[in-house]
Formats: C-alpha cells, structure tokens, sequence
C-alpha cells in the first residue's frame, strides 16, 4: 500500500526546493547576490532561509530517496531493477545537467543510489555508522576547500558582477556552453562531496523507513534530541553570518548540512503527526509529490525562460523577496497543475517515461 505521508512529504520537498534553486538561474556561478546595501526584508528572509529552508528540502529529498530505493529492493527482492532504474535517472541527469541546469540533482541521486544499493540489507548500526562516516566526509573536504579557495564577497551593485552579467548576456550557444562548464564543475565536485553527502543521507532515509519515522515519527525522546540539536545548530549558522574569520566562513556550509539534517526530520515527524494524529491530508501536496519529477523538471523549464529568456535583467533588481514572491506563484501553479492533472492521469508523463525506460532497459 502507498504511503500518503511519504507523498507528502515528496510534495513538500520539490516544491521547496525553487526556494533554493531560483538563486541560481540567474548567474549560476553566483548565486543569490545582495546589494551592498540590502533591504531589511533580505536579512529576516536569510534568517528563515537558515533556520527552516537552506538545505532541508534537499536533505528531506535524499531521505526519501533513499526509503524509496528500501521500498522498491522490497518489492522486487533484487538489485538489477534498481540498478536498471538508476541508469535511466543517469541518462536523464546528464540531460536535464547539459541542456538545461547545471544545479541537477538527477545524477547525483542517481549515483549516490548506485552506492547506497550496496547497503540495502545492512544492520540498523551500519546505516548509521556509515551514513555518519559519509556525511562528516563530504562535509570535512567542503570544509577544507573552503579554506584553501575561500569565497569572495561580492554585491549585485559592484563593477565585478555587473561585468560577469553583461558576459553571460548573449546567444543561446553562449548560454549552452556556459551552462555545460558549470555542469562540469559540478561533476568534478560529485566523487569529492556531493556523492558522499546525497548517499549518506539516503542511508538515514533507509534507517528512517525502517524504524517507521515515515509511518508514526519521532519517539517523544528522540523528537526533544533532535528538535535542540536543529535549534542548536540553526542558531550557530545564523551567528556564523556576523562573523568574518576565514575558519568560521568555511564552517557554514558543513554546519548548514547537519542543521538542515536535523530540521528534515523534523519536518517529516510534523507532517507525519498532522496526518495520522490530526487527519490532515493536503491532498494538493500528495498529488504533487506523485508528480515530482514532472514538477521538478518543470520547474528548470520555467525558471530558464524566466531568467534567461525573458527577465534576464531581473537578476540585476531581485532581491530575496522578490524571489520568494515569484517562486510562491510558482508553487501555487504547480499544486494546481498537480490537481488537475491527477484527475485525468494516474502517472506523470516524466514517471512514465522513467519507467518505461527501466523496464526495457
């Protein structure tokens, strides 16, 4: 039987993810740039991006991804189907990477599922022992390259943005092949970090399903734990953004990781309550998380007209509201389309695709 909470919560985590990812369509090199006078709204949305959004859909994603995979090992009792289904997610990866966004996730999922299959039947212990050891892997080189190649400060309103904008300015060959340099970087990165960060995660997911997180939560013990350590750790990260030491600076992002762990499964044990202690169904949310890789190569397609096609200068004169503003429009849209079209469809046109594929593979 299907798991309406995991539908959810897949929901939930795509939908979020345009709050981390609409930064970077612009300029990818760049990400969200402040003015050297920001808004007062920048610094109380950076403030909730820290503490609630930063990380945590993405994190929330691997769970999932990662209690998919058990679920399916379940079923069919052997590897092949999966490794078959991994394969079709590459080749979409590699695509989705090239042609269109270099901030993919498809092929980092896909070959962190490729080494997570390996613990598929592995001991409570071992998910835990390695999804740690992976996880303080990944976050220890991130750490160390922050430190060796720190990043410069550099504001929307500068010379030296206003430079790399006007260069990115131009035909869609110049657009193409800037893209695929930056999907290139990344590759580079993904045996580095993002490899072991997505796999250890997915571990957690498998333990998690295991233990029934997805099913009734956190024990009330395990949900005071990790409530103070995201709390904790959330508090450290926002007071690491008044600081400049070039330690502290490449402490953020490793810290982000862990707090943004910890509020993942929070977020799960919320909505995993709401559901089965209070009756809740956000019947918008689980059709959408049916359809999330629909809804997530949906998403690239209209942040790349948006950005590169129609309003390039927007990156110029957004600032975090702005994107807030235009990316919850964005999601309205998409619970919408995810309801109307569930009538009709009982599988998105990408989900079908990806099926068929793995199956004929």
């Amino acid at each position: 039987m299907r798991n309406q909470n995991m539908d959810v919560i897949r929901g939930l985590a795509v939908l979020g993810l345009m709050y981390m990812n609409a930064y970077s369509f612009g300029l990818f090199e760049f990400g969200y740039v402040p003015l050297q006078s920001p808004p007062f709204s920048d610094h109380v949305i950076q403030w909730v991006s820290l503490s609630v959004i930063d990380g945590r859909f993405r994190s929330l994603f691997c769970l999932l991804f990662g209690a998919g995979l058990y679920i399916q090992w379940q079923r069919y009792q052997q590897v092949e189907q999966l490794q078959k289904r991994l394969k079709v997610l590459a080749v979409f990866g590699l695509l989705h990477g090239f042609l269109l966004w270099a901030g993919d996730i498809l092929f980092i999922y896909a070959c962190a599922g490729w080494l997570v299959i390996q613990y598929l039947d592995a001991s409570d212990e071992m998910l835990l022992k390695r999804g740690w050891q992976f996880l303080s892997l990944a976050a220890a080189i991130t750490f160390l390259i922050a430190l060796v190649d720190p990043t410069l400060t550099i504001y929307r309103d500068s010379a030296d943005f206003l430079a790399s904008y006007n260069a990115s300015q131009g035909s869609a060959l110049t657009i193409f092949v800037n893209n695929s340099v930056m999907f290139i970087v990344m590759l580079i990165a993904l045996p580095l970090i993002t490899l072991w960060m997505a796999a250890g995660l997915m571990l957690f997911g498998i333990y998690g399903y295991k233990n029934k997180l997805f099913e009734t939560g956190l024990t009330k013990l395990s949900k005071i734990r990790v409530l103070s350590i995201a709390l904790l750790l959330s508090a450290i990260r926002i007071s690491f953004e008044y600081q400049s030491s070039l330690f502290i600076s490449a402490l953020k992002e490793p810290v982000s990781w862990f707090a943004a762990l910890f509020t993942a499964l929070l977020i799960i044990h919320f909505v995993v309550m709401l559901m089965t202690k209070h009756d809740f169904h956000f019947i918008a949310l689980q059709r959408a998380g049916r359809l999330a890789l629909t809804l997530y190569l949906m998403q690239t397609i209209c942040l790349l007209l948006l950005f590169k096609v129609f309003y390039p200068h927007w990156v110029l004169s957004f600032n975090h509201l702005e994107y807030y503003v235009l990316v919850s429009g964005l999601v309205i849209f998409q619970l919408s389309f995810s309801v109307i079209y569930s009538r009709y469809f009982k599988q998105g046109p990408m989900e079908f695709i990806w099926r068929k594929y793995a199956n004929a593979a």
